[in-house]
């Protein structure tokens, strides 16, 4: 029973948490959520941790001072833009092994000439898109890089996407996710 009492009271409380934890460890802190950050978006084992949650509940903590929106906006999308980029090289390395000579219902020439013409045809949005859906965010760049998807197309828009998830995300927290901020703009009316 203490235990559930304890649950409670951290996710009710969790900014409290939070900020405490940022005032005492921050550079500990930003460099630990870059890293959640990179290896979501940077490994396919890895799409079961926090991603949009986490973004806008960071957001709350800028909009309370707890964290800095500057370094968060600047660091944030740099985790993400690389950790999508390693995910890519990942999927050239390990495509060309997966389908090497295979005949499987998965793995076969088949699929990869499929995957290899969607994004040559939508491949672009769907880079830049799958950021704002979980697990679809970690595999997709994967799978380009399987396809063989060229740096020089899939880079610019895993810039767009990655920076525009972050900051999407982030500055809805920031604008939205904390209630002293939306007493502040009801008080104005």
């Amino acid at each position: 029973m203490e235990l559930i009492r304890h649950m409670v009271e951290l996710t009710v409380n969790i900014n409290q948490h939070l900020t405490v934890l940022v005032q005492h460890h921050g550079v500990l802190i930003y460099g630990l959520i870059a890293l959640i950050i990179f290896c979501e978006v940077g490994l396919v084992v890895a799409p079961f941790l926090p991603g949009d949650s986490m973004l806008f509940a960071i957001g709350t903590l800028c909009a309370s001072d707890a964290m800095d929106l500057e370094i968060v906006l600047v660091l944030f999308p740099l985790a993400a833009i690389l950790g999508d980029n390693f995910n890519r090289l990942m999927g050239c390395w390990f495509g060309h092994k997966a389908f090497a000579g295979r005949h499987g219902y998965f793995f076969n020439q088949g699929n990869l000439d499929r995957a290899h013409h969607f994004f040559e045809k939508y491949g672009t949005k769907a880079v830049t898109l799958c950021r704002f859906v979980p697990f679809l965010r970690t595999y997709v760049p994967f799978v380009a890089g399987m396809a063989e998807m060229r740096l020089r197309v899939f880079f610019p828009y895993s810039v767009l996407g990655g920076t525009g998830w972050v900051a999407i995300c982030v500055l809805a927290g920031y604008f939205f996710g904390n209630l002293d901020v939306l007493d502040r703009l009801a008080c104005l009316q």
